[in-house]
């Protein structure tokens, strides 16, 4: 690493140790913290690397004036900490500097909060001031992981044999999915750029032009409402290869992104095996296609052992289209019945349930549901459920009941300390439905996933199959219940893609107007090709140990009402401004 001494430093306040006691250094920062002992001054100095302590001789009046955070330099002798004074959660902490020489270079205000320790601060404030925010030390440590954790994912792309390309930021808007970000043209009235919600098009025009493996950083801009674990802006690892499979695709996952977490999670348990999981049996078994692989509760379709039973509002509900979900709670038999309660009212009120039925499997199957059952069904869920566990009940149509039973083994996962959180566990969801329902168009087909999947179908199978039964080539790669990548391989075949596109509702004018390009393009030899993105923010932010909040991971981020506090954008603009880009602005209505 280049020097990093200067004029106004030899030292930074993270290097200096016992083996550098004697030498005189000089040394720059931040006033972290101050501690007056009347006859000796204590000052934490603070910089990018770490702190150092420096002690002063007592009344010294322009010192005492100086606030935390003002910026100063200090000159000074190394001496050795006494032993009961050393400070082993530091670098630093065996040495101090005997300081006989300071100089103010700027003075901090009235702090709005403390830098100094974790004492909380409305997240107004701390993004108001973010570069206040960014000197404390847990979010400043994120981002200096965050860039460590990019660069090791560059040169891990690098060393799989992909090259880093960059591609546009001002493009043409394309229905992906997601609302675009448009930026009117002042040379071209009436015009509109979209920043793009994915380089999607554009890596696969590289693979068309005959590059190989094409991978960037990149950013990524979508106009969407927003949550802990969303911005409207993000950076994903893009990628893109030719003459590839899914295994292929799939294999630089496999290569990347488990070792990422060992590098950077030393603490961390990772699992070794990534299973495959089908996109219906991650819905049957775990009630959603993002499943938490740390959790071993599997859910089960108990509709048969309920059809035909005494137990009426099952029974009935089922006659009339309706499905049962059993989800187990192992080693819960002796929970107090409180416990079953809370699960009740969390069922009502969070899952929108009528109620939570339940089977309590000690010696004997307890509980109103067992009371309605007869001795052969009881033995079927005692399978499922296992000795000394419940066993609880969600009905309804196939849609709610997998997402209700979803939530709550989640729940109960959690609750029952089946989750450890430095357990990181994967899996691929693959063979996701081509096409879904659109409530808009009267439930026509419409991409479920990604309109550039390759179909798992022929072309002739694709003018004779419900369109509901076709998968497409399409995966997901989820880790800890957080999808973290989103891939397939790409529908290179003019005629194929056309075919899908007229299937959901794009007549060729569309298909030319929206994908003119990558559709002209097909025509010169596209060769089969695929990939997938990896989500940065959210990765970071996982192995790092902040969950979904991926603001503590980025710099810069907008609050959850998509605004900059610090920069005070989105903001007016003058009426010269508007002109210029022949716009006109409504009143709000």
């Amino acid at each position: 690493m280049q020097s990093l001494k200067s004029k106004y430093r030899t030292h930074t306040c993270g290097e200096l140790n016992a083996s550098n006691v004697g030498q005189t250094v000089t040394l720059a920062g931040w006033v972290h913290r101050k501690r007056d002992h009347g006859a000796l001054l204590f000052i934490d100095l603070r910089d990018n690397y770490g702190i150092t302590q420096c002690v002063f001789d007592g009344g010294n009046e322009e010192l005492e004036k100086v606030r935390p955070e003002s910026v100063i330099q200090i000159t000074g002798t190394v001496v050795a900490r006494d032993k009961d004074a050393i400070n082993d959660k530091i670098p630093t902490g065996e040495i101090e500097i005997k300081s006989d020489k300071f100089n103010v270079l700027t003075t901090a205000e009235v702090l709005p909060f403390q830098v100094f320790g974790d004492d909380e601060t409305s997240e107004e404030l701390r993004y108001k001031y973010r570069f206040l925010d960014l000197r404390r030390e847990k979010l400043h440590k994120n981002i200096l992981m965050r860039n460590k954790m990019i660069k090791w994912l560059r040169d891990k792309m690098w060393e799989l044999g992909f090259s880093e390309f960059q591609t546009p930021i001002l493009t043409a808007d394309s229905p992906e999915g997601a609302r675009a970000f448009l930026v009117p043209s002042r040379l071209h009235h009436g015009e509109f750029y979209a920043l793009p919600q994915a380089p999607q098009i554009f890596k696969q025009l590289i693979q068309i032009s005959g590059f190989d493996r094409y991978f960037q950083i990149a950013p990524c801009f979508r106009d969407e409402d927003l949550r802990a674990d969303r911005l409207l802006e993000f950076y994903q690892l893009d990628l893109e290869m030719s003459f590839v499979d899914l295994p292929d695709i799939q294999a630089v996952g496999e290569q990347v992104i488990p070792e990422m977490v060992r590098q950077f999670a030393p603490d961390a348990n990772v699992y070794p095996e990534i299973p495959h999981i089908s996109f219906d049996d991650a819905m049957l078994k775990y009630g959603t296609d993002k499943p938490d692989m740390r959790n071993p509760i599997l859910i089960s379709d108990v509709t048969e052992i309920f059809r035909g039973s005494d137990f009426g509002i099952f029974a009935n509900a089922i006659e009339n289209g309706a499905v049962v979900r059993a989800v187990p709670a192992p080693n819960s038999a002796d929970k107090p019945r409180s416990w079953f309660d809370k699960l009740g009212e969390y069922a009502t009120k969070e899952l929108g349930l009528a109620g939570l039925g339940y089977i309590v499997f000690a010696d004997e199957a307890k509980g109103p549901v067992a009371k309605k059952l007869d001795s052969g069904r009881i033995a079927k869920l005692r399978e499922i459920s296992g000795d000394n566990s419940s066993l609880f009940f969600i009905c309804d149509n196939v849609d709610a009941a997998s997402r209700a039973a979803g939530k709550l083994r989640n729940k109960l996962g959690a609750d029952l300390g089946l989750v450890k959180p430095r357990d990181f566990a994967f899996c691929w969801v693959d063979n996701f439905p081509f096409f879904e329902p659109d409530p808009e168009r009267d439930g026509a087909p419409a991409f479920t996933h990604n309109p550039f999947s390759y179909p798992l179908a022929t072309l002739e199978e694709l003018n004779t199959r419900d369109p509901f039964t076709i998968k497409a080539a399409q995966f997901d790669m989820v880790m800890n219940g957080l999808e973290i990548c989103s891939g397939g391989l790409r529908n290179f075949n003019p005629d194929v893609m056309k075919k899908c596109f007229e299937i959901a509702g794009y007549p060729m004018e569309a298909v030319e107007q929206n994908f003119g390009g990558l559709y002209t393009a097909f025509q010169y030899g596209a060769p089969p090709h695929g990939g997938c993105a990896f989500g940065v923010d959210r990765l970071v932010s996982e192995i790092v140990g902040n969950g979904d909040a991926v603001r503590e991971i980025v710099a810069f981020p907008a609050n959850q009402r998509g605004q900059d506090l610090l920069m005070g954008s989105p903001s007016p603009v003058s009426e010269k401004q508007l002109r210029e880009v022949h716009i006109q602005v409504r009143k709000k209505g």
